[in-house]
């Protein structure tokens, strides 16, 4: 019975260490200001500080080793990005035989266009 238990502890084991952990997100992202225009802060980690880093496939000179990050204009990620988009294609390219990809969430209304209202209301439910 004890070998039995201790065989059960030893294969839970084994499993749980050949399990994949749960991999930390690619990047994140947070609007900075740049001067005299905002810029798209964006951050993540790479095991090598030789990876090569791609947003919306645009490759990108990121600073930092290990923990990197970009500062984009908001007109470049405009530039780069689909119309009204609510993510980012970020990559962490180590080799090219591992890459991590991820789409990245946007700040609500990043890419929306600014409409001028004449008047606005709003009805109490």
């Amino acid at each position: 019975m004890g070998r039995r238990i201790i065989a059960a502890i030893g294969i839970a084991a084994a499993t749980a260490a050949s399990a994949p952990i749960a991999a930390a997100p690619v990047a994140k992202v947070r609007v900075v200001n740049c001067g005299s225009q905002d810029c798209l802060l964006v951050r993540g980690h790479r095991a090598s500080p030789n990876a090569a880093i791609r947003i919306n496939d645009h490759p990108v000179e990121a600073q930092g080793r290990h923990t990197w990050q970009v500062r984009l204009p908001i007109d470049t990620v405009r530039d780069w990005s689909a119309p009204f988009a609510r993510t980012l294609s970020v990559a962490v390219i180590e080799s090219p035989a591992t890459a991590r990809a991820e789409a990245v969430r946007l700040p609500v209304g990043l890419l929306s266009q600014n409409l001028e209202l004449a008047s606005l209301v709003v009805h109490p439910n």
